[in-house]
């Protein structure tokens, strides 16, 4: 019983990924403008630096990735797609993409406007990066439970 009960939990799962992905298809193709296409490549850019991403619908319609905790949202207003990271504060940005959300001690963002260039390796560099501290934090959690035990 205990492994259809695993089984039928692994398959929600899946089924929750695949209808968030649909949503998001659906988000980009009812943008139909420049927003839309600046959606999907960073989407696209998202899914090459981190192959084993998963994506949420979340927030009453915001693209979000994860792994190991969020990476960061997809938003779409009418004059700039932001791309922002949950834990943008704690990241190293050398480049200097984050341009937006600057004051805060935890998220930052990046606004693209209509027309700008994405530095698609720096971020792909930044997305790594907040996966691996996503990482670093949860070893962290797990570590410190044992220790507890």
């Amino acid at each position: 019983m205990a492994k259809a009960t695993t089984k039928a939990k692994k398959t929600d799962v899946a089924d929750e990924a695949a209808s968030a992905s649909k949503q998001i298809d659906a988000r980009i193709a009812e943008l139909g403008d420049w927003r839309g296409a600046t959606l999907a490549r960073i989407r696209k850019l998202i899914k090459e630096a981190d192959p084993d991403v998963v994506e949420e619908w979340k927030w009453r319609g915001v693209p979000v990735w994860e792994h190991a905790g969020i990476i960061c949202t997809g938003e779409t207003y009418k004059a700039v797609v932001k791309m922002t990271f949950a834990k943008g504060a704690a990241l190293q940005d050398p480049t200097g993409l984050f341009n937006s959300s600057l004051e805060g001690n935890v998220r930052r963002a990046i606004d693209i406007h209509e027309g700008e260039a994405i530095d698609e390796e720096a971020l792909k560099a930044l997305i790594l990066a907040a996966v691996e501290l996503n990482l670093s934090v949860q070893t962290s959690r797990s570590g410190r439970s044992r220790k507890k035990a």
